[in-house]
């Protein structure tokens, strides 16, 4: 059964007189617990692809089910509660908040939901010790280096228990040795805990950390490439 199962989607939108489709009559499956990176150039529908399948944009057409759940036809007030529940969101930038410590930044979507603090200062605990920063639950941002803030923000992204996880280029502002750790833990969070993850990346070797690799062409699926592991 597909975690994520995409048919015949289109997306159009006009700009000015001219009608711009990055994505034109796609279909994918995606099993639970697979961590996918999607390749292609500028322009390719990678990140239409993504900000779709987070619940961010709805389809022109065609259908876009998680979890058993068509997405594609809720309006945009039910698009937010779903996105608040089922979705966590990595980015290449970590939108952490600087004044915040990283106790509280992980806290922030838990928020919005009915938690209480004591149930909230648990899942908060847990995050942090799933991405090995136990110890800076104090530090603000500027007192981290960028492998430990994008932690910040997996931890932020996984705190509320999501089965999706996105990620947009989530190593592209990070040295190497960061790089690899942040992919080792979204390995674990696929492997382990069942995470199913859709990374958009331009990294080759980013892409090599995933489970399977699809390449964009012009809103089309050119190849699907299985990484030797």
């Amino acid at each position: 059964m597909s975690f994520i199962s995409i048919r015949s989607v289109t997306k159009s939108y006009s700009k000015g007189k001219s009608m711009i489709t990055p994505l034109e009559n796609l279909s994918l499956d995606v099993p639970k617990g697979e961590f996918l990176a999607l390749m292609g150039p500028s322009g390719s529908g990678k990140t239409t692809l993504l900000n779709l399948v987070a619940g961010i944009d709805t389809p022109t057409s065609g259908e876009l089910v998680i979890q058993d759940r068509d997405i594609a036809n809720l309006s945009r007030a039910e698009l937010t509660r779903w996105r608040s529940v089922h979705v966590g969101y990595i980015f290449q930038l970590y939108h952490l908040v600087p004044i915040l410590s990283a106790y509280e930044n992980i806290e922030l979507p838990l928020l919005l939901g009915k938690f209480s603090k004591s149930e909230r200062k648990a899942k908060i605990i847990a995050a942090l010790e799933l991405v090995g920063l136990s110890d800076r639950a104090h530090h603000r941002p500027s007192e981290l280096s960028g492998g430990q803030e994008q932690r910040v923000a997996i931890a932020r992204a996984i705190v509320h228990d999501p089965g999706l996880l996105v990620a947009d280029e989530p190593t592209g502002d990070l040295d190497r040795e960061s790089a690899d750790s942040i992919l080792n833990l979204l390995n674990d969070l696929a492997n382990k805990h069942g995470k199913t993850i859709v990374m958009v990346t331009h990294d080759p070797k980013a892409a090599a950390a995933a489970h399977r690799t699809l390449h964009l062409e012009k809103g089309q699926l050119i190849e699907n490439l299985q990484p030797a592991h």
